[in-house]
């Protein structure tokens, strides 16, 4: 699959700067030329003093993946269990820093309505699943948390969960 296969990759989540838009991609030369001009057309390209940053970053030591991958593994498994124990249906995830969870046993409110109260009350911010859908209907039932934060932001958050009634049921 060499001939057509195209990796994709960023230093945005491994090296904490979502912002700095600083990316590559490795394909077969014949690919290349298109994505090439794909993206001219999207992006002029990233500030030079972002791409030497970039740099840096991707010499870091092993280490340094290593304490990365067990903060994320302790802050999954943190929050993780507070989700399944107050009854969102969890996918655990194997490599991301977010989890998906399903929120039909909780209430009959759509997933943005449902996000907008989680904010609101008890103060824990979402993003509705029906934003990561082309049909936006097949993520009504979705909510994504997202778990790159501190330990104690995390417990916090564990901590206002627990003040969701039982279920929540719209009208």
């Amino acid at each position: 699959m060499a001939e057509r296969t195209v990796a994709v990759n960023s230093t945005s989540k491994t090296y904490s700067v979502t912002g700095w838009r600083v990316g590559w991609v490795i394909a077969p030369g014949v690919l290349t030329a298109g994505i090439r001009k794909t993206h001219d057309f999207l992006t002029v390209g990233a500030a030079a003093p972002l791409q030497a940053g970039a740099t840096v970053a991707l010499q870091l030591p092993d280490g340094y993946y290593d304490r990365l991958l067990a903060g994320y593994r302790e802050r999954r498994d943190t929050i993780v269990p507070v989700l399944r124990e107050h009854g969102f249906q969890v996918w655990e995830p194997d490599g991301a820093y977010y989890t998906m969870t399903d929120v039909a046993g909780l209430t009959d409110d759509d997933d943005t309505t449902f996000a907008r109260r989680l904010t609101e009350d008890p103060g824990v911010a979402t993003v509705p699943g029906s934003s990561f859908y082309a049909h936006p209907d097949l993520g009504r039932t979705k909510i994504r948390f997202a778990f790159p934060k501190r330990l104690e932001t995390l417990r916090a958050a564990a901590d206002r969960l627990a003040r969701l009634p039982t279920r929540r049921v719209a009208g």
